[in-house]
């Protein structure tokens, strides 16, 4: 079989004098996957992210939440941190996530129902799931 290329195998490469040699890069790119339906990735991605509905709490759970909300309403002036699990909704589709934050309080707004944290970031007390604070004497 070799025999066939006897006259040209030992010849040198052949370098064009009107077209400029190819970088690598590029004469791999001729090679990647082509993508018909661009975004169409994308678009799988976000379909299968999953979301959470928000947990509506009982009249036990709504009167811990508010006793806390009281209890650090009276330490604003001292900052306290604790920690928020709050809902967070999805801006692109229906529900979202409950995240937790570690916080610095700086004022329980009970008349808007929000907390205003220390970064002027605020949480509506329907969006709180729970509160943890080492000041809060009540542990249940």
């Amino acid at each position: 079989m070799s025999d066939n290329y006897e006259d040209i195998i030992h010849l040198p490469h052949h370098v064009s004098a009107k077209h400029p040699r190819m970088s690598a890069l590029d004469r791999a790119a001729q090679f990647s996957p082509f993508a018909a339906l661009s975004g169409y990735d994308d678009a799988i991605r976000e379909t299968a992210r999953q979301t959470s509905q928000k947990i509506e709490l009982d009249e036990e759970e709504t009167a811990q939440l508010n006793s806390k909300l009281h209890f650090l309403a009276g330490l604003a002036a001292q900052c306290p941190i604790a920690a928020i699990t709050c809902f967070v909704p999805d801006v692109k589709k229906e529900g979202g996530a409950y995240r937790t934050i570690m916080c610095q309080i700086k004022k329980v707004d009970e008349n808007n129902h929000v907390v205003i944290l220390a970064n002027s970031q605020s949480i509506a007390f329907d969006d709180i799931l729970a509160i943890e604070c080492e000041e809060y004497p009540y542990h249940a």
